[in-house]
């Protein structure tokens, strides 16, 4: 295949792999996973021995050159399918070694295990050429994390299952001829896996890839700082993790002494933590990226090892206590360290171009077998020559696990220089852990990739708007490009109650402003606003004009709060020329965010014209409220009036009688207002408010409450002759008097100010 795959073809290829995975994963289990460190246990092998066994696995990674060499010439699948029958069928030789056993000779069934182990992990290198060739275009598209960690998912769930049936199958004293059936099983499954891998699509190749040497390729990509460090990190924590997975076991066997059955078991709580860190980083790896989950599966392995070291001798001979802690050991090793080692994989492909992705990977997997390989050899000489020198296995145990500890934090304070690749810093990524609202909202959106039902995908969207989460942005981007309008506007309503907007959200918000007018252009300039997006500034300029009405008007509405103050003389000019209802009221609540004095004749005028309909005053009062700062405590007043016209001269005179009350009881009996001119000034404007109100409010004469506003003390307000100017002249308009709700905004503003003024002296 030199092209992308369809979806559809994607999707059976995917399918494919999946049934190859599952017999692969079987295969493993019970070819080369614990069941050959306890059968080699069985056998009397030392634990240099065991160490060898393991190391294995990890040697395996150094025959992927040959595979590179015969990829020049030969399909990467039929490579991949070749080696991956014949390492099943290398594994005979161990099927054969309990032969020799019952024979008596044990060495030859020691020689036969190393041997058939051998042969199994030098085919498997040599085909595991493909594995990232063929994992990478099956994970082409934006799923590619979490198709990744299903992978290792499925993988996990069959190991666990599996490690049940061996557990099951050995009991408490296997014969040891039932290992030969278990393995032979195992050999058939990988057979089987073989075969299937050989339907999967050939994976892209690599142009020139026969005239690029290897060493330089690597010596390329060694010389990328951040390539460098996580190759160092890598190292030390693929180490750590073929440390103490591999002997755990042999831990759990010769520290505590339980048996094959119940070490069997074990290994089903380790493939149970498998599949719940498979589920963990596929829930969360496209959303918040790979580098913090691999910082936490990194913490998570360090604090799994500290309770080896302090394990207490005399807890050991406790049954219950010991195969509790067992349980968690296994399942938390295996939680930690195989969730790294999966994590690592997926930032590895980000962080390498996909050019490099063959050579690359070859570097990737010598790291793994160099480290693996070299640290479960080296563990299991440590452990002989403790043995060796009397210590007992105890604490021998207790001090490989202090050398895992300090190699782990070594790791992770090299974790915080990793390149992001776009991923969330780890603060981030464990607010969003922690968070039940972002964890609703990945939820939702996993649910939202999936469903194809129109209706469904409203109501998920309707959900997302009532949970707001930055990390649903990318998912509502793509809803907002869809051929279906309700799909469209919900999707752009949500991303309405974000905190904050990416530089992606609102750079389609402006597209969606210029090329969707009539439909959800004007959500998206009422999001640009609310948002402070100064970028779109110009563009909102233009729109006051649009003919699309809704669109003019929540432009005029951004822009005052954009605090736009040299276009608010065009939104007036708009605001008195339009005769639209609805672009009138968006403008008049627009000059009322502005709350400049000026624009309160703007208003005023507005009120002037023949019959305005109610609905238009009240937005006019209420504007010129909130530029006189009073609105908060002007709108139950309103309220109450709108409800009962009646009460318009008894609001309006309790204003005036309770702003009396505050004065006299906060000044009233203080003598130094006599020597004081300003409080003199201002106890005479609190003994005539009550009258000029009166007269105001009852014969319509605004000459006493006139005066009484313009003689308020000077430095009264910042605008103080602005405000005062205008609404003196206003009390006394023959036009405007006849408006009840501008009156009794007046009365509320004057006793307001009285308030006010009342405190200042207090």
């Amino acid at each position: 295949m030199s092209l992308q795959l369809s979806p559809y073809r994607l999707g059976k290829a995917r399918d494919v792999y999946n049934y190859f995975n599952v017999f692969n994963a079987l295969s493993w289990n019970l070819l080369v996973g614990s069941i050959i460190t306890l059968f080699a246990m069985r056998l009397g092998a030392s634990s240099t021995y065991i160490g060898l066994v393991n190391a294995m696995v990890y040697v395996s990674y150094f025959f992927l050159p040959l595979g590179k060499v015969l990829a020049r010439r030969f399909s990467i699948i039929s490579i991949y399918g070749f080696a991956w029958t014949w390492r099943a069928i290398c594994m005979l030789l161990v099927v054969a070694a309990p032969i020799a056993e019952y024979a008596g000779r044990r060495d030859v069934a020691l020689l036969l295990t190393i041997l058939g182990v051998f042969a199994f992990h030098f085919f498997r290198g040599i085909g595991m050429i493909g594995n990232n060739p063929v994992l990478s275009a099956l994970a082409a598209g934006p799923d590619r994390g979490s198709y990744l960690t299903q992978v290792q998912i499925v993988n996990s769930a069959v190991t666990m299952f599996g490690s049940f049936l061996v557990a099951m199958a050995l009991g408490r004293e296997p014969p040891i001829y039932l290992y030969s059936i278990l393995l032979a099983s195992g050999v058939v499954c990988g057979v089987v896996s073989g075969s299937l891998v050989k339907k999967v699509p050939e994976p892209p190749g690599e142009e020139n890839r026969e005239k690029i040497r290897l060493i330089a390729v690597f010596k390329d990509a060694l010389s990328q700082s951040g390539l460098r460090l996580f190759t160092l990190i890598f190292f030390l924590v693929a180490m750590v993790s073929g440390v103490v997975r591999a002997f755990v076991v042999v831990y759990a066997r010769e520290v505590f002494a339980h048996n094959d059955g119940m070490v069997s078991l074990y290994t089903v709580f380790g493939g149970l933590g498998y599949l719940m860190i498979g589920l963990f980083i596929k829930f969360l790896v496209d959303r918040i990226g790979a580098k913090p989950i691999f910082i936490v599966c990194v913490i998570i392995g360090l604090a799994s090892m500290i309770p080896t070291i302090f394990f207490p001798r005399a807890a050991v001979d406790n049954m219950t206590g010991a195969i509790l802690f067992l349980s968690f050991l296994f399942f938390m090793l295996n939680f930690a360290f195989l969730g790294s080692e999966g994590i690592a994989q997926t930032y590895f492909l980000g962080l390498i171009p996909k050019e490099k992705m063959l050579d690359l990977g070859i570097l990737y997997f010598l790291i793994f077998g160099v480290a693996g390989a070299g640290g479960s050899f080296f563990a299991g000489i440590l452990l002989d020559m403790l043995s060796g020198i009397g210590i007992s296995p105890f604490m021998s145990f207790k001090i490989l696990f202090a050398i895992q500890i300090a190699l782990t934090v070594i790791a992770l304070l090299l974790q915080k220089k990793l390149t992001p690749l776009e991923s969330l810093p780890l603060k981030g990524a464990l607010e969003v852990i922690f968070s039940f609202r972002d964890l609703k909202a990945i939820s939702l959106l996993d649910r939202l990739n999936k469903t194809q039902d129109s209706r469904e995908e409203e109501l998920l969207l309707g959900a997302l708007h009532d949970t707001p989460s930055q990390l649903a942005v990318k998912g509502l981007l793509e809803r907002a490009r869809s051929p279906r309008l309700v799909t469209r506007l919900e999707s752009i309503r949500a991303l309405e109650t974000l905190k904050a907007l990416s530089g992606d959200a609102e750079k389609a918000l402006i597209n969606d402003i210029i090329n969707n007018p009539f439909t959800t252009a004007y959500i998206s300039a009422r999001i640009l606003g609310n948002h402070q997006c100064f970028a779109a500034l110009p563009l909102l300029r233009e729109l006051v004009s649009s003919s699309d009405y809704m669109l003019a008007g929540e432009a005029v509405i951004a822009l005052a709060k954009l605090h736009d103050e040299a276009f608010r003389p065009q939104i007036e000019q708009i605001i008195l020329s339009t005769a639209n209802p609805r672009l009138k009221i968006m403008g008049v609540e627009a000059l009322g965010m502005y709350r400049s004095p000026n624009s309160l004749s703007v208003l005023l005028d507005i009120l002037r014209v023949a019959d305005p309909p109610p609905y238009l005053r009240d937005e006019v009062v209420l504007a010129m409220s909130a530029i006189l700062n009073t609105q908060n405590q002007f709108y139950s007043i309103l309220v109450r009036y709108v409800a009962d016209p009646n009460l318009l001269i008894m609001l309006a005179m309790d204003e005036a009688e309770s702003a009396f009350e505050f004065y006299h009881s906060n000044m009233g009996g203080k003598k130094r207002s006599r020597k004081n001119p300003e409080l003199a000034h201002i106890a005479r404007q609190a003994k005539n408010i009550q009258a000029a109100v009166s007269a105001f409010m009852l014969d319509k004469n605004g000459a006493l409450l006139s005066r009484w506003i313009l003689e308020l003390p000077d430095g009264f307000c910042q605008n103080r002759s602005i405000e005062q100017t205008i609404l003196s002249e206003a009390v006394l308009d023959n036009e405007l008097s006849t408006l009840n709700r501008l009156r009794l905004l007046i009365v509320h503003w004057a006793a307001y100010q009285l308030r006010v003024w009342t405190k200042k002296f207090k």
